[in-house]
């Protein structure tokens, strides 16, 4: 029977090795491609690590001493996770529901970031050749949510992250997303003191502005 038209959101309860996830990601992707699963969006942690996505560079691995790190098939360069950011992979079905463009499906994800933050105040704005949200800070700009994502036949994973209270000397190991112009910064860091659970609310609310429900 086919899988119920409606996107489906899940919450780990606590942080997901990254291995695990992937793992994961692959069988609902494969679930959805075989009409067997909803689409589907899933919040999570993951324990402190970096990943090195497709397009990663050796060198924008500052230090490997610390941190383990994960070669992932997604789109884009070296971030870091841990807990304090929120995790959201996306896994949606662009050929049955949506439109079939890749670059319409991330500026929806980058639309979805910059509505969730201005519930808590925050101007997100996006930078031409710059993935990802990015923040005026008194130091300058600073990106505060990042995107990577990978489509196999029109089925989307991975997903965003978005920095409300991380450990932001983590970042130190990498150069993030390869910039090394400008920093990173977190909603804790601009002063904003907000609960996950407020966060995730409001991820809810304006992907479905965006996205439908």
């Amino acid at each position: 029977m086919p899988a119920a038209r409606t996107v489906e959101w899940s919450l780990a309860p606590a942080p997901v090795a990254y291995p695990d996830a992937v793992a994961a990601m692959e069988a609902r992707v494969a679930a959805i491609l075989a009409r067997r699963s909803p689409e589907q969006v899933w919040l999570l942690e993951h324990p402190p690590l970096y990943t090195a996505g497709t397009s990663a560079q050796a060198h924008d691995l500052l230090d490997a001493s610390g941190l383990p790190v994960y070669r992932t098939g997604r789109g884009g360069q070296y971030t870091y996770h841990g807990p304090g950011q929120r995790v959201a992979y996306v896994m949606l079905d662009l050929a049955a529901r949506r439109r079939m463009d890749l670059r319409c499906f991330v500026r929806d994800l980058e639309q979805w970031l910059i509505d969730t933050l201005a519930e808590f105040g925050i101007a997100g704005e996006r930078r031409t050749g710059r993935v990802g949200i990015w923040v005026e800070t008194t130091g300058g700009e600073a990106k505060v949510a990042a995107i990577g994502v990978r489509v196999r036949r029109w089925v989307t994973f991975h997903g965003v992250s978005l920095n409300v209270a991380p450990e932001l000397a983590h970042y130190r190991g990498i150069v993030a997303c390869g910039i090394r112009e400008y920093g990173v910064t977190s909603l804790a860091a601009l002063g904003v003191d907000a609960a996950m659970v407020d966060v995730d609310r409001a991820l809810r609310r304006n992907f479905e502005a965006v996205f439908g429900a």
